[in-house]
């Protein structure tokens, strides 16, 4: 079996996360998450990928006054959310932790109202990011039935595993644990309660296909935007400029 990267590996699950849909949109720092969608555009070409505040993949003129006017015509399938702490309810904390000040919550709750689904996506997996309760709420994970909202969190992918929303149950469940993990490595790294099956599977690693993608093309595309991620995956053979 080739030998990947833990990027390459979190990008494939990424591409399978998206599914079917038509219009993706990925935040200014989201490299994975990119690498993933533009992974699954060489699958499905008709795929509309917009990177926010990058020199190349950004169609937006008025910057994220047009996302958010998309988002509200239910015309963004699938964005991507992080968080200083995400908890068990899948609600996300960007403002502040552990006495820490950050940027803020932005159009976080807007977006994760408004797109059709939300991936949750935060590398660190550990207690200190993955909290029992988050200390400020900057986008709920659910609302009453009262509430209008047409999206909502539909995973959790991390360096660990993947975790899978139920949207009844109002909890996170445990779907595959990575390579280089395990279903108890996962809990102990885990501050906040979700439902597991006595057997977890693993999560299936790229195929020879999907690396040959990832390390061809795809990185030429994430090179024009992410240069410093391309190089540390891939090197220089990511350059623009490689022959």
């Amino acid at each position: 079996m080739e030998r990947y990267h833990p990027e390459e590996l979190l990008a494939c699950v990424i591409a399978r996360l998206i599914g079917d849909a038509r219009h993706v949109a990925i935040g200014a720092a989201s490299p994975i998450p990119a690498t993933g969608a533009f992974l699954l555009k060489h699958k499905v070409p008709a795929l509309r990928i917009s990177l926010l505040a990058r020199r190349v993949g950004n169609p937006f003129t008025e910057g994220s006054r047009e996302l958010f006017d998309l988002a509200g015509q239910g015309r963004i399938d699938v964005f991507f959310l992080g968080g200083a702490q995400i908890d068990g309810a899948a609600n996300i904390n960007l403002v502040e932790a552990e006495g820490r000040r950050f940027p803020g919550s932005f159009g976080s709750a807007y977006m994760y109202f408004s797109a059709g689904k939300t991936i949750l996506f935060r590398e660190e997996h550990s207690p200190r990011v993955l909290v029992k309760k988050v200390e400020f709420v900057s986008a709920p994970g659910w609302s009453p039935p009262e509430v209008q909202r047409r999206g909502g969190p539909a995973a959790l992918l991390t360096s660990k595993a993947l975790f899978r929303w139920q949207k009844e149950e109002r909890r996170f469940l445990l779907e595959s644990v990575h390579p280089g993990s395990s279903a108890a490595d996962v809990r102990a790294n885990t501050g906040f309660a979700y439902d597991a099956p006595a057997q977890v599977p693993a999560t299936p690693v790229p195929s020879a296909a999907e690396i040959g993608l990832l390390r061809g093309p795809v990185a030429q595309v994430i090179a024009e935007n992410y240069p410093a991620f391309a190089r540390k995956v891939w090197g220089a053979a990511s350059s623009p400029q490689a022959t």
